[in-house]
């Protein structure tokens, strides 16, 4: 979850933003469960967020793949584990998982920049 104080350039951080302010139960109940399952366990944070990369694609979540892209990243994985990843995805989804997973080599673009 992220905090800028009502001054978040990026969309998603207002979204989040704006889900706190106007869902407050909602967004205080995903904090605790998300941080509780994104940790190091039986897997280690990058395969997880490797996971929810490819979740994220099969299911069409643009800031889906924007956050988990950029975990990812943070996590240590490569852009090519990324990829690989959307691609299970693809295999999965079939055709409108592609053109999702065009959407996690954009996130990737625009995460490596940062």
């Amino acid at each position: 979850m992220t905090n800028c104080n009502g001054s978040c350039t990026n969309p998603r951080d207002a979204a989040m933003n704006a889900m706190k302010a106007r869902a407050p139960d909602i967004a205080k109940a995903f904090g605790p469960f998300f941080h509780a399952l994104m940790k190091d366990g039986a897997l280690p944070v990058k395969q997880k967020e490797l996971i929810a990369v490819g979740i994220a694609v099969a299911v069409r979540c643009e800031g889906c793949i924007d956050a988990h892209v950029e975990k990812c990243l943070k996590a240590g994985a490569s852009s090519a584990e990324i990829m690989e990843a959307a691609g299970v995805a693809v295999l999965m989804g079939g055709g409108p998982a592609y053109t999702y997973a065009a959407s996690a080599a954009a996130a990737l673009e625009r995460a490596e920049k940062v």
